[in-house]
């Protein structure tokens, strides 16, 4: 029996290879000519999950999600996406996950930040590197990191790759609210003067068009707590894959999804 599934895993591994080949061309051909959208937010859920489904460790899902959150940015560079997103970590995670996973997840934080300093594509596509969220729950190495990437890529102005590191949509709106308060106490602005476009200044995304589309993974549907006021008229994506299996595929099925629907913004 064990000979007979061996026999059928190999010759499904045969097929399969050409099969989503020509299944990625096809896919290609139906978005390659657009429109894409302008910034991406991608709520990378299911590590845990899929590592119990396999009979692993959680800690060894969290390692293979973080390689596919590389291959992913690469994806979305290929597209000329002008800004992404990427919600590594929220700040309930950073508060209330045992011990050890936070440890293990902060490494890979540090691990990821270090990549990135030397990281071509980068470079190449000069993109400027912002981290943000609640850095006070966040090491301190982790966080002078964040700011040496920062100095590094902050003259790039071809893209954009946002880091939301124990970050909350609701406490964002909060720190915005101390700020403006704190701003009209000093007089440098009036409450008349606040609508929603002086508002969007004083959030971590300052400077850049709220999210197109925000993908999550994982078959969940909601979007826990991440940009909240910028997702007001987002297209939202809901795939049925956990984040390490997500394919070249998922993403651009999710791009085609986009493309087809009709933004109309309220109107």
């Amino acid at each position: 029996m064990k000979t007979i599934k061996g026999m059928l895993f190999k010759i499904y591994k045969v097929v399969s290879k050409p099969v989503y080949k020509l299944y990625e061309k096809i896919l290609w051909m139906q978005i390659k000519d657009g429109p894409f959208p302008v910034h991406i937010g991608i709520i990378p859920d299911g590590n845990r999950r899929w590592a119990r489904r396999l009979g692993m460790d959680p800690m060894f899902g969290h390692k293979i999600g973080y390689e596919r959150i590389k291959d992913v940015i690469n994806w979305i560079l290929e597209l000329n996406v002008k800004a992404i997103t990427i919600y590594a970590m929220s700040s309930e995670n950073c508060l209330y996950r045992p011990e050890q996973e936070r440890k293990h997840l902060f490494e890979l934080a540090r691990k990821g930040l270090q990549e990135l300093m030397n990281m071509r594509a980068i470079h190449e596509n000069k993109v400027r590197v912002r981290v943000f969220g609640k850095l006070d729950l966040v090491p301190r190495d982790i966080v002078e990191l964040a700011k040496k990437l920062e100095q590094i890529t902050k003259d790039y102005d071809k893209h954009v790759l946002n880091i939301a590191l124990c970050y909350g949509g609701r406490d964002e709106i909060i720190n915005a609210v101390k700020r403006i308060g704190r701003d009209i106490k000093e007089g440098r602005l009036e409450p008349s003067d606040i609508n929603e476009e002086i508002f969007s200044h004083y959030l971590y995304t300052d400077g850049i068009p709220d999210p197109d589309l925000i993908i999550r993974t994982s078959g969940e549907v909601r979007i826990s707590n991440f940009l909240l006021w910028q997702s007001a008229y987002s297209e939202l994506y809901f795939c049925d894959v956990f984040w390490p299996e997500f394919r070249k595929i998922d993403f651009w099925r999710a791009i085609r999804n986009y493309q087809h629907r009709e933004r109309r913004f309220g109107r």
